[in-house]
């Protein structure tokens, strides 16, 4: 069922939950009740200042009548079912019971969010247990010194006589390698209960520091006052795997780098006058894009420019940061679009890219996205650069005159753009996406 078509079923849901007699709300909003039954059941399109009254009068944002649940709220149902094997969902409803049942859609979303990270979890320990040279390096200890344990107590059991300076040799030995496994046992147990903590709370290292930083803000008020990237993290990576905290104190490191180079006034300031426009800081403060980016993505919550949202990824196309925007979900498994702006920059290196984007399939919710590709770290010589791309973005309205928007994806999977020549697989969302692509 199309998504415009459900306003009516939302206002119905809407004014049952606030306990609203049908007639009572036809009667505030200044129209009949049969015509609020027709628009109730979907027989009647709304909009304008009707619309406006009716999501007034039910204490809603009107787009939440007409576009329901969030589209990352939809995709994410949409996953869910496909990675259900015989899966029975009716995809074509997923829309109509995300508006009508908003509270069972989110719960089903986390659920299936939970039971990823979990799964995550199980090939994070798998692949740990196959390749981690320091587990690999406690088990040769230990096999070693139960071997050498094992020596001396067969030969203390020979039925020949021992010399007794050599007995108290070998009684040494096993004493000492059996306090040697004691300790070693001890180290392994602590190191695999820290790890599997840290996974089972968030798969992976990155995720763990995605995690902190959202739950900051993105926006550390110690590192724009000028504290040490050292102590800030001191104060900040308590709970965190010992291979996030090596990640936590890079990322501060490069955060505190960006406010000590374009300060917060000054930023604040400039971005009162232009916006969220990383060339105009560029031109300012003579820094490089990619830093412009970073800066504007961590500017906080109240900053005249407005949301900003950033996805950072390095040479081979692994995101390395994410900073989501509603407007512009960035997914935590399965590989993104390779349409992004993020992607092409790539190919194209000192390059600053503008584009407006918008997601295929969806109403209104475009971004202006700026993307650069710059190296990420200092020159060598006789050595290539390896390259980072930075996409930072921000909600946009209407089109610039004669620009056009791309459409993008989130992933192949519930894309819903056709003839996609960058399509990776078939579009959960039709069987006209894929006759067409």
């Amino acid at each position: 069922m199309p998504r415009d078509t459900l306003t009516g079923s939302r206002i119905r849901e809407r004014r049952t939950i606030l306990g609203l007699k049908q007639a009572d709300l036809a009667r505030q909003a200044g129209i009949s009740a049969s015509y609020l039954n027709l628009i109730e059941h979907n027989r009647r399109r709304i909009g304008g200042k009707l619309l406006l009254d009716l999501a007034e009068i039910l204490k809603v944002e009107p787009s939440m009548l007409t576009e329901g649940a969030e589209a990352a709220l939809i995709a994410s149902l949409r996953e869910a079912a496909s990675t259900t094997r015989g899966s029975t969902a009716e995809l074509d409803r997923v829309d109509e019971f995300a508006g009508r049942f908003p509270g069972w859609a989110r719960l089903l979303a986390e659920a299936r969010v939970r039971i990823e990270t979990l799964e995550r979890s199980v090939e994070t320990l798998s692949d740990r247990l196959a390749h981690d040279p320091q587990l690999a390096e406690a088990l040769h200890e230990m096999l070693s010194t139960v071997t050498a344990i094992r020596s001396a107590a067969s030969i203390l059991n020979e039925p020949e006589a021992i010399d007794p300076e050599w007995q108290r040799r070998f009684h040494r030995n096993i004493h000492e390698d059996s306090a040697r496994l004691a300790e070693s046992s001890r180290s392994l147990v602590s190191y695999l209960d820290a790890e599997v903590k840290a996974a089972s709370e968030s798969g992976t290292p990155q995720e763990e520091v995605t995690a902190l930083f959202e739950a900051q803000g993105y926006h550390f008020p110690g590192l724009e006052g000028g504290q040490a990237p050292e102590a800030a993290a001191a104060q900040l990576e308590e709970d965190l795997s010992d291979s996030a905290r090596v990640l936590l104190r890079r990322a501060l490191r490069t955060y505190a780098e960006d406010a000590a180079a374009l300060p917060l006034p000054q930023v604040l300031e400039a971005v009162s006058a232009e916006g969220a426009d990383p060339l105009a800081l560029l031109r300012r403060f003579g820094c490089d894009a990619a830093r412009a980016m970073r800066r504007l993505a961590a500017l906080p919550a109240d900053a005249a420019c407005g949301p900003v949202g950033l996805a950072i990824c390095d040479a081979s196309g692994a995101l390395t940061f994410r900073k989501p925007l509603p407007e512009f979900p960035i997914p935590r498994f399965g590989a993104d679009c390779p349409l992004w702006p993020l992607f092409p920059a790539l190919s194209r290196p000192m390059t600053v890219l503008s584009r407006r984007v918008q997601f295929a399939g969806r109403q209104g919710g475009a971004v202006r996205a700026f993307a650069v590709a710059q190296p990420a770290s200092a020159p060598q010589a006789n050595r290539d650069p390896i390259f980072e791309a930075h996409m930072m973005f921000t909600p946009e309205g209407a089109a610039r005159g004669g620009e056009e928007t791309e459409l993008v994806g989130v992933t192949c999977r519930i894309c819903a753009r056709a003839a996609c020549p960058a399509r990776r697989e078939p579009s959960l969302l039709g069987d006209a996406a894929e006759r067409s692509a």
